[in-house]
């Protein structure tokens, strides 16, 4: 039997504290599991956006025991719809419509404000024995047989791992001298919540417009939360409008369908980008979520992407060390990268793929495309399958995304 020290992971967003939990549960009390993020020191969470969380997603945090604590926040997408128009053509019509569930009675979807789920993933973090610090992980030094980690609060950890839970400016992906391959768009996405006179009765809208997609995601209560794309400069110059002037650009794109609109908070705009890690893991290291990948939003998956690898990386942990293996060997953590780099690379080309057939104004392209869609529209079983690899339940699927436990 291999003897194991903690794990550290560096990063307590969705990401970082469901991988803890996750570990927690699959390998009990005796192996201390510590989470270090400066934004721990904020709670409750003041973060605005909303998330949509796929069905294999929410089955993981059902697993672990967060998603009955925000299931009363959670709305879930019922059906969605697809169109594709210029900005001022009087009608949008519909190419292309999804139903909702996977297996009856369980939506493909849902869509769950971040500030909710972070802050359950905090609290059942504390109750079940994570150990949550408000500070940093500032270096590391690996070994052949652990990691000394040393935290921006001075204190010193012996750990079998390390994981770089810390986003797409990754200073431990850095340290280890992993190199990305990607580009930037010259995209930004701008976010904001809206109020709107009727019910969005559960159904999510992706308006694809040559700018880039206009996507209308369904929260509970009259409310949508909005992703909006546009070059880098024109969503410079919107966020930066007068109330009134930025609610008439936001009438142009939503239209009239829910009533008359408000707007929530302000509206914010996020450089887009796509890019890969060259390895998902180094000497006694591994990268999830965005520290290891970021792709484009324009299929909604950049995050599930992320709980994705935490599914995978927690199963090829635990399974190590109930064989008394050594969680943190080079051939443990290389299993975790074979497992998630096809995937990953695959969404990738398929979401930038789609961001260059969607994002531009060529007529003949939008005649091909919509052609296209009117097509899967007309082949159920096909939507099927697009709506089964959506929703994360397409592959080799970790036991957490099916909904069993480690």
């Amino acid at each position: 039997m291999t003897a194991q020290r903690s794990i550290v992971i560096g990063g307590g967003a969705f990401a970082g504290l469901g991988l803890a939990l996750a570990l927690r549960q699959g390998l009990g009390a005796e192996i201390p599991i510590i989470v270090a993020d400066p934004a721990l020191a904020t709670r409750p969470s003041r973060d605005p956006r909303a998330t949509a969380i796929v069905a294999a997603c929410r089955r993981l945090f059902d697993v672990i025991g967060v998603w009955n604590e925000i299931a009363e926040n959670a709305q879930p997408i019922l059906d969605m719809v697809v169109t594709d128009s210029n900005l001022d053509d009087a009608t949008r019509p519909v190419f292309l419509t999804f139903a909702g569930e996977v297996e009856p009675g369980e939506p493909f979807a849902h869509m769950v404000e971040n500030r909710h789920l972070i802050d359950a993933l905090v609290k059942h973090g504390e109750a079940g024995q994570v150990d949550l610090r408000a500070t940093t992980v500032s270096t590391y030094d690996s070994r052949a047989d652990g990691i000394g980690v040393t935290l921006g609060d001075g204190g010193v950890i012996d750990a079998t791992l390390l994981i770089a839970a810390d986003g797409a400016r990754s200073r431990l992906r850095e340290r280890a001298g992993i190199a990305t391959h990607g580009w930037d768009y010259d995209q930004s996405g701008i976010v904001v919540t809206v109020a709107h006179e009727r019910d969005h009765r559960g159904r999510a809208e992706e308006h694809f417009l040559p700018a880039g997609p206009f996507a209308i995601l369904p929260l509970t209560g009259k409310r949508s939360s909005l992703v909006w794309t546009e070059t880098r400069r024109e969503a410079t110059r919107i966020t930066a409008l007068a109330a009134d002037d930025f609610l008439r650009e936001l009438e142009l794109r939503f239209g009239l369908h829910l009533g008359e609109i408000k707007v929530l908070d302000r509206p914010r705009a996020f450089p887009l980008s796509y890019f890969v890690a060259r390895s998902f893991i180094g000497e006694r290291l591994a990268l999830v979520g965005d520290a290891a990948h970021v792709i484009h939003p324009i299929a909604g998956q950049g995050l599930n992407m992320g709980l994705k690898d935490v599914a995978a990386l927690a199963e090829v942990i635990v399974d190590a060390a109930r064989l008394g293996a050594d969680f943190g060997a080079a051939d443990v953590l290389e299993r975790y990268q074979r497992w998630r780099r096809f995937d990953t690379m695959a969404m990738g080309f398929a979401t930038n793929s789609l961001n260059v057939l969607f994002s531009n104004r060529s007529t003949l392209l939008r005649s091909v495309r919509d052609i296209g869609l009117g097509i899967v529209d007309r082949l159920p079983p096909l939507k099927d399958v697009f709506i089964r690899q959506a929703a994360g339940l397409t592959g080799e699927v970790p036991r957490l995304l099916k909904g069993e436990a480690l």
